[in-house]
């Protein structure tokens, strides 16, 4: 029987003293084989992350491993020498991390960056070394290799640092890859060819993958196997067909049934609703670009409708959004709110307006002043607008019953809140203005599958309530079939295609469309009734 690449034992992490828990991660005992995936899910904080950066050698000072053992290929991680482990790191393992505009240094170009591991860990003279660099680029599949090499981090789109990433982390061939959420923040197609080329590139090699995501359809694209981990605990583990399609454990189940189903869902059209937003022919051209961020944009919101914008990172989604809410000012063409065209209008003149447009941003923990609390950072819009410091309390203690967490918790800072408590913040502050139009720009896609079911909930709930139009822009296909009435359709900073929810994903009629519906990962499984299962 083959050895495996990776084999925990009886895993034991402890938290620092205070926590909500003793331990980050207790009892955990799994294995990856060469040449498999080994996807590991489970919502934030249910040890995941500490789990691979264990294994690495990379978890922080306060989290303790203190029980049980980490082979790598039959050598215990947790007794090694610092020495010997970072010889491991790169040669045997190496792990891709989430976010790789954190991950890779700004002040070095990308060509550096992956020569330092050739540089450290093999005796490859200068020439030889940019040859197998130059080589790593192309099999990552990125254009231009020479450019590339050159480039600096912040000269790159997100999907290409992410294959840069992968060249640094593969280089050297390891055997074990650890992958720890690298695809969450990436649009459906450059997404889809990540997880190809990740696929390639192990199969090639032999690599085994312990990939860690809380996407169920990207574990039904690529794992082999299927460990889910709850509040440190391994609670089920097994083939991916029988996990997905038979899950054992109620936890299981409830992941898997709050998975967003690819089959819009029916809702009662706004049709009758009053056109409350407009825009033509809209353009927007950034300093020192020849080519428009959005060209001849027309779009049309109703109220009590929510309307969803789709496609690619770069295709202008945001940049509509931030031209609607005149966060920037547009090159030419028309925002009309009520009939008024605001495109022309100073910040001076459009400061009364204001409130009447709120955006709820992608990362709630940016969003958040980290020195005020909640409270006082909910209050601050009402208050510049006339309202006195007890009314907009008591309106914020109104909002926190809103968002379905206790008033008392105003008083707390960012940081004493989890990544869904802060998104549900962030929405009754956009609220305390009480705006019109509410823009939710990514808003759900940070969020673990379980927390982003409970905020969509949360939104459609506000929208029906106070009968709001919503412009809600996502890259996640799932999320925008059971959020949205319509859906625009960008690439290139040009609409494509729009029309009713169920029309587009039923029959896109674009050939841009139907590429992104065919990108989106598990569109061959169902997810319904807390079980999976493949579509006939």
């Amino acid at each position: 029987m083959t050895q495996p690449v990776l084999e925990i034992q009886a895993l034991d992490i402890s938290l620092p003293r205070g926590a909500d828990r003793a331990h980050a991660v207790a009892q955990v005992s799994l294995t990856v084989n060469p040449g498999e995936i080994v996807c590991l899910v489970g919502e934030s904080g249910s040890g995941k992350s500490a789990i691979a950066h264990t294994v690495m050698g990379l978890q922080a000072k306060a989290l303790v491993p203190t029980a049980g053992k980490i082979l790598l290929q039959g050598e215990d991680v947790l007794t090694m020498a610092p020495a010997r482990l970072r010889q491991l790191r790169c040669t045997t393992m190496s792990m891709i991390f989430q976010e790789p505009m954190t991950a890779l240094n700004p002040v070095f170009s990308c060509g550096e960056q992956i020569d330092e591991v050739l540089r450290t860990h093999t005796a490859l003279t200068a020439s030889e070394r940019q040859a197998r660099v130059l080589d790593m680029i192309q099999q990552v599949g990125l254009p231009d290799p020479l450019r590339m090499l050159r480039s600096y981090p912040h000269q790159l789109s997100g999907g290409q640092r992410q294959r840069i990433m992968i060249a640094m982390a593969l280089v050297l061939k390891p055997l074990l890859l650890i992958a720890d959420e690298p695809t969450t923040a990436l649009d459906v197609t450059t997404q889809a060819q990540i997880l190809a080329l990740i696929r390639t590139l192990q199969r090639e090699n032999g690599t085994g993958v312990l990939f860690i995501t809380h996407d169920f359809g990207v574990v039904a694209e690529v794992a082999d196997r299927v460990a889910v981990l709850r509040q440190g605990e391994l609670v089920e583990f097994g083939q991916k067909q029988q996990v997905l399609e038979h899950p054992e454990h109620p936890y299981t189940q409830m992941l898997i049934a709050a998975v967003p189903s690819m089959t819009p869902r029916v809702r009662e059209a706004s049709v009758r609703g009053e056109v409350i937003l407009r825009t033509e022919r809209l353009v927007k051209t950034y300093p020192n670009s020849r080519t428009p961020a959005v060209s001849q944009v027309v779009l049309e919101l109703r109220r009590g409708e929510t309307l969803g914008i789709v496609g690619e990172s770069g295709s202008g989604k945001s940049t509509v959004a931030r031209c609607v809410a005149k966060l920037i000012t547009t090159t030419s063409g028309s925002i009309f709110q009520h009939g008024q065209d605001i495109a022309p209008l100073s910040n001076r003149q459009m400061r009364p307006l204001r409130k009447c447009v709120q955006i709820v941003f992608q990362d709630p923990y940016r969003s958040l002043n980290p020195r005020r609390t909640v409270g006082d950072s909910i209050i601050e819009g009402p208050m510049n607008y006339g309202a006195t410091r007890q009314e907009a309390w008591k309106h914020a203690s109104e909002l926190m019953e809103l968002v379905r967490l206790e008033p008392t918790m105003l008083q707390r800072f960012p940081h004493e809140f989890s990544g869904g408590q802060r998104q549900r913040i962030c929405i009754a502050r956009s609220l305390a203005m009480k705006p019109e139009i509410l823009i939710a720009d990514e808003a759900v896609s940070a969020l673990d599958v379980s927390v982003q079911a409970q905020v969509l909930g949360l939104l459609d709930e506000v929208r029906e309530q106070l009968n709001l139009a919503m412009l809600f822009i996502t890259h996640d296909l799932r999320v925008a079939a059971q959020v949205c009435d319509r859906i625009a359709v960008m690439s290139q900073g040009e609409i494509v295609e729009t029309g009713p929810t169920a029309d587009i994903f039923l029959a896109p009629a674009h050939a841009y469309t139907q590429t992104l519906f065919a990108a989106a990962p598990g569109r061959d499984w169902l997810f319904e009734a807390g079980r999976a299962s493949l579509k006939k």
